[in-house]
């Protein structure tokens, strides 16, 4: 069996095996620390995938399943962010700058008319949003609460000086976690010449235009660099409120 791009067969699965090791051996020879979640990742990609492509046909047929389908990829983007930026029971606070930043581009697309009131139509487009903020959310929680850990001082020395904590904090951590936005404008600045990213590629093998395929890139780009600047001023905003804080860190003194 073949699709467009690729040739679906025992050596797909071979060349999947091979690239999940070396991508594993790599990381462990290069003590980054990761080797076990390279494959788990690479595993659990396979089976969710597979789960999707078995349950999708059913799913976009209905909104309501549809509508389903979207809450259960935010509830697993939280999950997936706020575990990698806390750690603790506290983590649920992540779904705010993802489901806040990506619903918002979501039904303004839906609202203008940009995206069609249909499942096969809605759940790709959600997906990429959801997507993107949770990447953004989870560097930009990330950058936050290191980049207090390493320069607390900082923070107390402004609070000396008379700031408020809130204050204080966006002083230090603000400019680290606007690196968050950068893989997404470097896409974007890249887009076509480096890159020719999955909806530009889906929608012309889907049997439109390059120009309709091209439109469709640009609307998901543009609209992930909304979705994620959101989703990083709304994280910033969750750290400096000491909302979104290290497991093991003690309350901030005066928060408010």
């Amino acid at each position: 069996m073949s699709s467009t791009m690729l040739v679906v067969g025992p050596k797909l699965g071979v060349a999947l095996v091979v690239l999940t090791l070396m991508a594993a051996a790599v990381v462990t020879l290069g003590k980054l620390g990761h080797g076990r979640q390279v494959v788990v990742a690479a595993v659990r990609a396979a089976i969710q995938l597979g789960a999707v492509s078995l349950l999708i046909a059913g799913i976009v047929v209905s909104l309501w399943a549809t509508a389903a389908f979207i809450v259960l990829m935010c509830v697993v983007a939280t999950v997936t962010s706020g575990r990698r930026v806390t750690g603790g029971s506290r983590g649920w606070w992540a779904g705010a700058p993802i489901v806040v930043g990506s619903m918002l581009v979501v039904a303004g697309l839906l609202l203008a008319g940009l995206v069609p009131m249909r499942g096969i139509a809605i759940i790709p487009v959600a997906g990429i949003l959801i997507g993107g903020a949770m990447t953004a959310t989870s560097l930009a929680g990330r950058r936050a609460l290191d980049e207090l850990t390493s320069r607390r001082g900082e923070v107390e020395a402004g609070l000396a000086l008379g700031l408020l904590p809130r204050d204080a904090v966006l002083l230090v951590c603000r400019p680290a976690a606007g690196q968050a936005l950068v893989p997404a404008l470097d896409q974007t600045r890249t887009v076509g010449l480096v890159t020719l990213p999955g909806a530009f590629v889906g929608v012309l093998l889907g049997g439109a235009s390059p120009l309709a395929a091209g439109v469709t890139q640009l609307v998901v780009l543009v609209g992930l660099l909304a979705v994620e600047a959101v989703a990083v001023v709304l994280t910033v905003e969750l750290v400096a409120r000491s909302r979104i804080q290290p497991v093991t860190s003690e309350p901030r003194a005066g928060r408010r």
